[in-house]
Order: C-alpha cells, then sequence, then structure tokens
C-alpha cells in the first residue's frame, strides 16, 4: 500500500509527534502520567498485580536521567495520576475538593521521591536498588506525615494476587514493597538498556537488569518457605469466631441518621444466627465479631441500646466483641471503641481506636480549612486516640483488634501480632463510602497482612464486604455490599512467628535511609576532594595526573541511553 505524495501514513506520524514530544520531554510527561495510571490499575478490585510493576517501570523511565528539579515535577505527574482516581473514594458523599486536596498532598510527597531517583541514577551505580529504596523512603515519609501520615496506596497492597506477595512473609510489608518497586525499575532499566543497543544488542548490558528481576521474583518465592500454607494452619488448633454484618438502612454520610436500627440490624442478624445453631444448622461460635458502629449509640449511657445488645449477646451466649461511639468527659468528644459483651454481665474488656482519622474522625486546623471549604463543619464532634494496643484473650483466644484503617499501618498490625494476637480482627464501617472501591482495597490491605503475619483475618464491615481471610491471604468466605448476613469459619490460632513480623521495621528503616545517606556520603566525599585539591602544590601535581570524569552511575547511563 503506498503513501499518496504530499501526506505521510500513520506511522510516520507518529513518529514526527514522538520526536516533537522529545525534544520537548513531552515523552517524559507521557510515561509519567501512564505510570501513574498503570500503577492504578493494579489496585483492587482489579487483580493486574503486574500493572504495578509497568506503571513504576514508567516512572522509572520518565526519571531516568534528569536532574532533581525535572524528577519531582515528572514524579508528581506520577503521583496525580496515580491517587486521583485510587482515592476517589474519598470524595464520594463531600465533594471534590477534600478527595482533590488528599490526592494532591500525596502526590507533592511522592514528588520527592522523583528528586532521589534523578539523583541516583546520575550518581550511584546498580540504580535499580537505590530507585526501590527511594521508593521505599517516600512511602516510610507518607506513612508518618502529615497529620500522622496515609499510607493507602503502598505498593505492597497491590500484590495480594500476584507472585511477589510471599515475600511479605519474609520481609514484611515494607519489604514487599522495595521488591515490587525492584522489579519495575529493574525492568525500566532493561528496556532502555534494549531501546539504547537495539541494533548491537549485546547480552552484557542486559545482564545487571535481568539478575535483579530474577532476585526481586526470587524473593517472592523464598517467601513461599516462611509463610503459613493451608496445610501448615491445618495443624494448628481451631475455634469458631462468627463475623456479623447487620447492614445500614442506606450509605453515605447519614447511614446512622437511624442509628437504632444499624444496632437492631447487628442484633437480628445475631439472634438469627442464634436461631440456626440451636437449629443444628450452624456450628456454636465460641466468639462473635460486630464491626465498627455496630453501636452508634453509647450503651454505656443508653439504656435502649444496651439493651438490644444484651438481648442479642444473651442469645447467642457466647462473648461478642461490638464496635461502639463512647462518650468522654470532654465535650463534642468520644472514642471509636471496640468492647467485648458478656452474656449475663454486659460489657468488660476495650479497646479505643489510637490513630483516628484526620478530616474523617477529627478536624486538623478547622479554621485553616474552612477558607477553601465549609464541608469541614460537616465533623461536628472529634474521636480521641487510645493509647492501649488491642489485644484481647477472650474465650481462650487471643485475637488483635484493628479498627477500619487502622490495617493499614505496619506498626498498628505489627502491635498486636507481637501482643500475641493468633487471629487478627479488623471492625470497619465502610457505609459512608457506597458502593466504590474502597471497601476492596481495604480488604486488599488485609490479604497482604495475613500473609505478612501467618495470621487468618476476620473483617467484619457494617455494610460490607465482610470476608474471612486465610493465612495465605485467600479468601475464604465473604458478604457481598450492603448484604446482611453472617460468616461462622472455623479459623487456626496461630502462635509461629513469621521473619516478616520480626524483621519488617527493621527493613522499613533500612530502605527509607538507605538512598539519602548513600547520596549524602558522596557529597561529602565530593566536597572533601574539592577541599584536598585545593590544597598548594596539589593543583600542580594534579596537572600530571591522568583524570577520570566518571561517576559511579556513568556505566549505567552509557549503557541504557537510547
Amino acid at each position: 500500500m503506498t503513501t499518496p505524495a504530499g501526506t505521510a501514513g500513520p506511522g510516520r506520524r507518529l513518529a514526527r509527534w514522538a520526536r516533537a514530544l522529545r525534544g520537548t520531554g513531552g515523552l517524559r510527561l507521557l510515561a509519567a502520567a501512564a505510570g501513574g495510571l498503570t500503577l492504578y490499575a493494579a489496585f483492587a478490585p482489579s487483580t493486574l498485580w503486574w500493572a504495578a510493576i509497568v506503571g513504576i517501570a514508567l516512572l522509572g523511565l520518565s526519571v531516568y536521567g534528569v536532574r532533581g528539579r525535572s524528577g519531582y515535577g515528572l514524579a508528581l505527574v506520577f503521583g496525580l495520576t496515580f491517587y486521583l482516581p485510587l482515592l476517589n473514594w474519598s470524595g464520594v458523599y463531600v465533594g471534590s475538593l477534600p478527595w482533590v486536596a488528599l490526592a494532591v498532598a500525596e502526590a507533592l510527597l511522592t514528588g520527592l521521591v522523583g528528586i532521589l531517583l534523578a539523583w541516583a541514577a546520575r550518581r550511584l551505580p546498580w540504580w535499580p536498588i537505590w530507585a526501590a529504596a527511594a521508593w521505599g523512603a517516600g512511602e516510610a515519609l507518607r506513612a508518618r506525615f502529615p497529620f500522622g501520615g496515609f499510607p493507602w496506596g503502598s505498593l505492597a497492597f497491590s500484590q495480594p494476587d500476584g507472585p511477589l506477595v510471599p515475600a511479605a512473609s519474609l520481609l514484611g510489608s515494607a519489604g514487599l514493597t522495595f521488591v515490587t518497586a525492584l522489579a519495575g525499575f529493574s525492568l525500566a532499566v532493561l528496556l532502555r538498556r534494549c531501546w539504547g543497543h537495539r541494533r548491537t544488542l549485546a547480552v552484557r548490558v542486559l545482564v545487571l537488569p535481568l539478575v535483579l528481576l530474577v532476585v526481586a521474583f526470587g524473593l517472592g518465592l523464598a517467601g513461599r518457605l516462611t509463610m503459613v500454607s493451608q496445610a501448615d494452619a491445618a495443624s494448628y488448633p481451631h475455634r469458631t469466631i462468627a463475623v456479623i454484618q447487620g447492614n445500614v438502612p442506606k450509605p453515605g454520610l447519614d447511614f446512622n441518621a437511624r442509628r437504632m436500627a444499624v444496632t437492631d440490624n447487628h442484633a437480628q442478624r445475631t439472634h438469627e444466627l442464634a436461631a440456626a445453631v440451636h437449629a443444628g444448622t450452624a456450628p456454636q461460635p465460641d466468639l462473635v465479631i460486630w464491626p465498627e458502629n455496630s453501636s452508634d449509640i453509647d450503651p454505656y449511657t443508653n439504656a435502649d441500646a444496651a439493651q438490644v445488645i444484651s438481648d442479642a449477646v444473651d442469645d447467642i451466649g457466647v462473648p461478642v466483641l461490638i464496635g461502639a461511639v463512647v462518650g468522654t468527659d470532654q465535650p463534642h468528644s468520644y472514642y471509636n471503641m471496640g468492647i467485648v459483651w458478656y452474656p449475663g454481665t454486659g460489657p468488660g474488656e476495650t479497646y479505643i481506636k489510637r490513630h483516628p482519622i484526620p478530616f474523617g474522625e477529627y478536624m486538623p486546623w478547622r479554621s485553616f480549612f474552612r477558607i477553601f471549604s465549609d464541608k469541614v463543619d460537616l465533623l461536628t464532634g472529634q474521636f480521641l486516640p487510645g493509647s492501649r494496643v488491642g489485644n484481647f484473650d477472650v474465650a481462650g483466644i487471643p485475637f488483635g483488634d484493628l479498627i477500619c484503617f487502622e490495617v493499614v499501618e505496619d506498626g498498628l498490625t505489627r502491635d498486636v501480632v507481637n501482643g500475641g494476637a493468633q487471629v487478627l480482627v479488623v471492625q470497619t464501617n465502610n457505609a459512608t463510602f457506597g458502593w466504590t472501591d474502597e471497601t476492596y482495597q481495604q480488604q486488599a490491605m488485609s490479604r497482604v497482612r495475613a500473609v505478612e503475619h501467618g495470621r487468618s483475618v476476620l473483617i467484619a464491615a457494617t455494610s460490607g464486604v465482610s470476608a474471612v481471610i486465610r493465612p495465605d491471604g485467600s479468601v475464604e468466605s465473604k458478604i457481598p455490599l450492603f448484604t446482611p448476613g453472617y460468616l461462622v469459619p472455623s479459623v487456626p490460632l496461630i502462635d509461629r512467628t513469621t521473619p516478616g513480623t520480626v524483621l519488617g521495621a527493621w527493613v522499613e528503616w533500612l530502605v527509607t535511609i538507605a538512598t539519602p545517606l548513600a547520596l549524602l556520603w558522596l557529597f561529602v566525599a565530593a566536597r572533601r576532594r574539592d577541599r584536598v585539591g585545593s590544597r598548594p602544590g596539589k593543583r600542580d601535581a594534579d596537572q600530571h595526573r591522568p583524570t577520570d570524569h566518571r561517576t559511579p552511575g556513568d556505566d549505567i547511563q552509557e549503557d541504557a541511553s537510547p
């Protein structure tokens, strides 16, 4: 087929556009933007685990060879195209401004990673390793700053369905993030070298990225030796723990406008379970779990709520962990609390959520943020943090309680495992996020936690998705969104400690400081050489000495440049 004179075929036009974009940095911008969207495609409810590796590779291709300032801008673009779609659930009922503000804040912090990536590419050998560590440093920062951090979107949580997830059992979730990033940045170098040497491709230029890719997937394979498999779990004693999903009258911020109805719903499901037990169609549980906000009326001060709960607990005949909003001695201040309610005697041990969510459970800098939106006044009260780790030993079951977003935080999850929890419980209320992907993303986090710590995870949600997750991260059973029901699984009580539990915090700190310290060491060494070189007589001697102007990373840059 021929192209008429004076016109250009599609391939030629595409090549011309590519050259134009390349000259203005447009290709880098496109790669960064596409990388963020591709990374988003890896997160639940998607199961495209490999998209995270491709997304990180596109980020690496965009920032490799640029200066720090450009690296910041490209990583910022990457962050925006990743966090804007990922966090869209945060604005479903409060408008776009809080959602966009949160996404922009996360993207601004991601931009700092771009600086480290660019500097490392120009100065350090074995760049994919330092780049993966730099990404881990960015995640550690976002997990702590601002307002206690928001680690949603960690690379680790994109991998529950992939072959890399066993690395969490070996190195913790921070290690899984590092391994996933290592695979992505190694792929970036592999693609650059293939392109740069496409006419005279030599095996030697592909050795480094291929070896590092093998290492990344090898760590995933090695993690299988440390994770708790279904066969392993079967050898431990089992107990029956019921999970109740009562549902809510309607989704949204006012899910509890009829607050007693939410408590009634969970009590009703518990009565139904008791009837099934009495009829012999369901096993007798040893413990029952209700979700967060299953009693939005303080049962310590409201006799009606207390009676509804007590009737349901007495009917099932075993302790029930309920989720309640409990008042404090401070005006307009509350606790988000888990309370063990016993048959005949009522409330017992408690756990108070340790990290209330800013803008959701308390409003920081209210007067400042009111300048941008009066939506801040939708939150009229505040939740105060607790200080005790959420460990319980009820009916002979040592379990750890995590309330809602606490499951996303490495330290809070590790604390309950170190405290002796043999089962993890996540009490959550997802009704405020409607039919969005938030509940599925949170379930993916729980699956990674199961693998990381070798524990079953029971998710009790007001409106779903409640689930039973095995220690190997697979989902045993679940209840769909906005569907009342109950689950009665037999759960292994596992006291085995994985390397991920022991090493996770150390791996995070090592990854966090590695790239900044390496770059700082090079900077200090260069300054020291400059001072030595400026001494009298030294310059004259150096004039007769051959000089090598290569930096430690030049071998990678020369091999990888197109």
